[in-house]
């Protein structure tokens, strides 16, 4: 038996938007319902706040072996200096209209809202339950795709990020396009900050 190269991050993400889909059935993804909480969407939260943790703390890894990344803090400092544009980073989940930006207050050199609600209710259940809640739950799961993308750099580039996600697309700072051989996958381009995507 012989079996190739596994992306568990990715596969793990894609379990994470099913999540998604299927809570969609009973609350609808809209900021109408955005404070929303539930010990579903905690457990959403968790679970996408976690990964995150885990792929961040690889990704630094390639950029300094002995260094020491082993919280969210180092995490931004390491990340921002190997990729500035996460902090530009547009998520769209197109059958809702909704865009988000999970990564948009590292540009301010501060943590995201969802990461301190996910670290809230991880300590402070008793009196931070309502932090789990759908909004949090869409920026983390967003938060997570985003990053997949840079940690897995060949592989969005050359449409092996499969299959592609049912609910969620990104726009900048990567451009998607789909590959013109072989099977109808997405390729995901990252464009530098000040570069334009090819027409």
């Amino acid at each position: 038996m012989h079996q190739t190269f596994v992306l568990h991050h990715w596969n793990y993400f894609l379990s994470l938007e099913q999540d998604v889909s299927n809570l969609s059935r009973y609350v609808e993804p809209t900021p109408d319902n955005y404070s929303c909480y539930s010990v579903e969407l905690a457990r959403i939260l968790f679970a996408a706040s976690s990964e995150v943790d885990v792929v961040a703390k690889q990704l630094c890894k390639r950029f300094d072996p002995e260094g020491k990344a082993e919280n969210i803090a180092t995490y931004r400092k390491v990340i921002l200096a190997n990729f500035p544009e996460i902090a530009l980073c547009q998520v769209e989940i197109p059958r809702f209209g909704i865009t988000l930006k999970p990564w948009a207050k590292w540009g301010e050199d501060v943590n995201p809202p969802w990461w301190s609600a996910y670290t809230n209710v991880k300590h402070h259940r008793h009196t931070h339950f309502a932090e789990a809640n759908l909004e949090h739950v869409l920026h983390a799961v967003a938060g997570l795709f985003a990053l997949l993308l840079f940690f897995y750099p060949e592989e969005a580039e050359h449409g092996k990020l499969s299959p592609d996600p049912a609910l969620f697309r990104v726009r900048d700072p990567f451009y998607t396009d789909r590959l013109a051989w072989g099977d109808n996958v997405m390729v995901y381009k990252r464009i530098g900050i000040g570069e334009n995507a090819p027409e």
